[in-house]
């Protein structure tokens, strides 16, 4: 577990890691040639060894020759259906599918898994297989996927899914034809696989946009390519300095990524101050209650609702809390109310939050990734210890969390 002694202000700088989602993305990219594909800037988390996991399972070799770097190799693909003890943990395990699909013209899968935090339909990756021509049915516990060969379609997707969006363009860029893509995910996540994929010699136009235009491409080329900063692990530090009213530079971060949490930390009091590619951010003793919305990107991150929520517990007045993403993603609020927290839910989206509330240490579980992050800031502001339970979770999303919160002041321990 992790023993926070909390009430202490954090201050000082910390430099963001690597994108993990970013990085699982750009993983599965590797797959599609049969030379070194290598990865700069990579996080040494949970997560991103789980894929490796994964990828090692069909045949590809994986090192990390040096910190923060990542070798990939897929010459020999010995296999096309990982097994599903390595997938069930993992919800960007099914990136594999695409990959694979369009690399060996089958692939199968299990249903992926991952944090439970509420309904993450792939029909959207599914009905896209089928509309470049796959033959996709589900036996047993898998989904199989095969073809003699994908062609470019137009596909609308019912949700811009973010990993959705990532597999339909691993299987259309060395499709014969165009596909586009509509109603496509526009997270950064998705630009930077478009980035390495175009890297790689493929043909993709419309990043950051609803509607991605694939020219197929006989094959790629392998690529060094650096991962993008992790914008959720720069808001959770973010908000952690806010919180503990610090002060705390967050250094090599993208700032239009951070666009949206940026102003609600402003209109909630928090002063936050720009740089090229840091932020300076200082909490105030006095917090404005907001109302706020988790959405597809440029909105509100869904995975940075929950520290927010935090964050507004010691803010004056009501704040209400809305997730539009996942239905199921205010599970860490029992959590959040053993530790003093006065937050009601109305159904499985809304929270509603009054304040100021003094936080007092508490036992509390980790349910999550982000669910972890937000009992984390929560424990760093509140009087008292906080032993954070199931830590495991922060391990697959967050590197050297302890470490960097220590370089920011925090009395903080694993136990």
């Amino acid at each position: 577990m992790l023993v926070i002694e909390g009430g202490r202000s954090l201050r000082g700088s910390v430099r963001v890691s690597g994108s993990k989602n970013a990085t699982l993305g750009a993983m599965a990219a590797a797959l599609l040639v049969k030379e070194d594909c290598v990865l700069e800037n990579v996080p040494d988390i949970g997560d991103v060894w789980r894929m490796a996991d994964v990828l090692r399972s069909v045949g590809a070799l994986i090192e990390m020759p040096q910190p923060g770097v990542l070798r990939l190799n897929a010459a020999n693909i010995s296999g096309t259906a990982p097994p599903k003890e390595l997938v069930a943990n993992l919800r960007g395990s099914f990136l594999i599918l695409g990959a694979l699909l369009a690399r060996c013209g089958q692939a199968a899968c299990a249903p992926p898994g991952g944090d439970v935090i509420g309904q993450r339909p792939i029909d959207v990756h599914l009905k896209g297989f089928q509309a470049l021509g796959a033959e996709v049915r589900h036996e047993g516990d898998e989904f199989v996927a095969e073809t003699k060969g994908l062609r470019g379609a137009r596909v609308f997707m019912d949700y811009p899914s973010v990993l959705g969006t990532q597999n339909l363009m691993l299987a259309a860029c060395i499709a014969s034809g165009r596909t586009t893509v509509v109603n496509a995910a526009t997270e950064p996540e998705v630009t930077s696989l478009v980035d390495m994929l175009n890297l790689m010699g493929a043909r993709i136009l419309g990043a950051g946009t609803h509607t991605l235009t694939i020219e197929g491409v006989q094959r790629l080329h392998p690529v060094t390519y650096s991962i993008i900063p992790d914008r959720l692990e720069a808001g959770t530090y973010a908000i952690a300095a806010a919180i503990t009213q610090g002060e705390v530079e967050i250094q090599c971060l993208n700032l239009e990524h951070l666009f949206s949490l940026i102003a609600k930390l402003r209109e909630a009091g928090v002063e936050v101050d720009e740089g090229s590619d840091s932020i300076q951010v200082r909490g105030k003793a006095d917090l404005r209650a907001i109302s706020l919305q988790a959405l597809p990107y440029p909105g509100l991150a869904t995975d940075l609702q929950a520290p927010m929520a935090v964050l507004l517990t010691q803010a004056r007045g009501v704040s209400y809390v809305h997730e539009r993403v996942f239905d199921n993603r205010l599970l860490y609020v029992a959590e959040l109310r053993k530790m003093g927290a006065e937050v009601v839910t109305t159904g499985t989206t809304t929270a509603i939050i009054s304040g100021p509330t003094t936080l007092t240490g508490a036992r509390v579980r980790a349910l999550d990734v982000r669910a972890g992050a937000a009992l984390v800031l929560a424990g760093l502001a509140a009087r008292g210890r906080t032993e954070i339970e199931d830590v495991y979770h922060l391990d697959r999303g967050y590197e050297l969390l302890t470490e960097k919160l220590r370089g920011l002041g925090a009395e903080v321990r694993r136990v």
